[in-house]
């Protein structure tokens, strides 16, 4: 009689992940676990385990897959345009979630959240973006705007446009955020210039700039904490 072929690994192991985020939390999960969990919502039969651990070799960590490009996320074998989407989608609602801390409140009474938030947002990016946040009189958030996208290592800002904005919204104070995709948030001799002009256009018209942040995957810089703002 011949012998019963062999179960494939996977049988029962969506069950027993499953138990364990139900017994232990979802934060017993490993990164990868993590992953491969979210991928059971866009596969309904087979093992997620090589497609989440190629993810994570891919990307280097969750932040890095959860910022990754479309066009990069499907050159991972196993990777479907359902799965792009779905990740796209768990993406957004972290940094809403996170943004949702930050906008309930005075922005420079939660730093920590603000930071959190941004990193998120755009630490992981592969070409510099530069946002705006617009306060009102009470350092609430009124608006959180992209101003501009530019390459790897270079994005154009025009003072007068961030200070142009602030106006049309009734801000009364900004924080200027870009990130630097090399990992280093060190500000260089062109991004000092551009703030100094910003803070300088914005005086004259009583708009403050209270800080300017520059984000990476490895940390980030504050103008303000630097002295140089």
């Amino acid at each position: 009689m011949p012998a019963a072929p062999d179960k494939p690994h996977h049988l029962g192991h969506r069950e027993r992940l499953r138990a364990k985020v139900l017994d232990r939390g979802a934060d017993s999960l490993a990164d990868y676990e993590l992953l491969e969990y979210l991928l059971f919502g866009v596969r309904r039969q087979g093992d997620t385990k090589p497609t989440a651990k190629a993810l994570i070799d891919r990307f280097g960590s969750i932040a890095g897959v959860l910022s990754a490009s479309p066009a990069d996320l499907a050159t991972v074998k196993g990777v479907s345009e359902a799965s792009i989407a779905m990740i796209a989608v768990v993406a957004d609602l972290a940094r809403r979630a996170v943004r949702e801390e930050v906008a309930d409140g005075p922005v420079l009474s939660s730093w920590t959240r603000l930071i959190d938030y941004l990193r998120v947002a755009m630490g992981h990016g592969k070409t510099e973006e530069f946002r705006v946040l617009f306060l009102d009189s009470k350092n609430r958030l009124i608006r959180d705007e992209v101003q501009g996208r530019g390459t790897v290592n270079r994005t154009a800002v025009y003072p007068r446009e961030v200070v142009k904005r602030a106006l049309e919204l009734g801000a009364t104070a900004i924080i200027m955020v870009h990130n630097h995709p090399s990992g280093d948030p060190t500000p260089s001799r062109a991004d000092v210039e551009m703030t100094e002009e910003v803070r300088d256009a914005g005086e004259l018209l009583g708009i403050v700039l209270h800080d300017h942040v520059v984000i990476s995957k490895s940390g980030h810089e504050s103008f303000k904490s630097m002295g140089l703002l």
